[in-house]
């Protein structure tokens, strides 16, 4: 007897598992074809498959999986590790700039954001905790850590939110000049515990950007 999911009794509904399981052929490029070979079927018998759901033939849903690199339970199952921006734009969007004092209303007291230093052979964005110190951004990392910018280098500083209920979000970019904060002034920023980076670890390193330019928009609805 198949083991009941988080989805419900009777797993997902068939229009959910058939578009799962589409979602994850156009990311890997496989067609009908090559999956049911992979999962051991004929192409008519996993399109049954999908349109009946979790009851007709776990262990084929289970073959499925497999060829599709996931899980089982990733297959069948609402995952809550996936990025944000999941459902469709919302009715009559419409994308509102925002004003330097709204940008950094929303940028707040300190969160997670993502900094985008220039590297070869590409721009390279690294997420960090940061803080907000008198209109500049302030984050910490190790000495020698890829997210250590050399003094001077100008970089991009990237936050935003997404509210996927509602399919409305904003965001809001920041560019200047990065500077590795001194010894005596990275004791004081320390001591006012500003930041406790996720990732732990030794992070010595406080980086200050000074933005020039500050910049937002924000997608609403009329």
């Amino acid at each position: 007897m198949a083991a009941h999911s988080a989805s419900g009794a009777h797993g997902p509904a068939p229009d959910r598992l058939r578009r799962r399981i589409a979602e994850r052929q156009r990311q890997l490029g496989v067609s009908d074809a090559v999956l049911a070979k992979r999962a051991r079927m004929s192409p008519h018998y996993l399109r049954q498959l999908a349109a009946v759901g979790l009851d007709f033939d776990p262990d084929g849903l289970r073959r499925v999986a497999a060829a599709l690199g996931m899980t089982f339970q990733d297959l069948i199952d609402d995952r809550t590790d996936i990025p944000p921006g999941q459902p469709g734009p919302g009715e009559r969007p419409v994308l509102i700039r925002l004003t330097g004092t709204e940008c950094w209303d929303r940028v707040g007291p300190h969160g997670v954001g993502r900094v985008v230093l220039p590297a070869e052979p590409a721009p390279v964005a690294y997420p960090v905790n940061y803080a907000v110190d008198a209109e500049t951004v302030v984050y910490r990392t190790a000495r020698e850590g890829e997210a250590a910018p050399g003094e001077g280098t100008v970089v991009s500083f990237e936050v935003d939110r997404i509210d996927e209920e509602t399919s409305q979000g904003w965001s809001v970019l920041l560019t200047g000049q990065a500077e590795r904060v001194g010894a005596a002034e990275s004791r004081h920023l320390a001591e006012e515990e500003l930041i406790r980076p996720w990732a732990g670890g030794d992070r010595p390193q406080w980086v200050r950007i000074h933005p020039d330019r500050v910049t937002g928009r924000r997608i609403g609805a009329l």
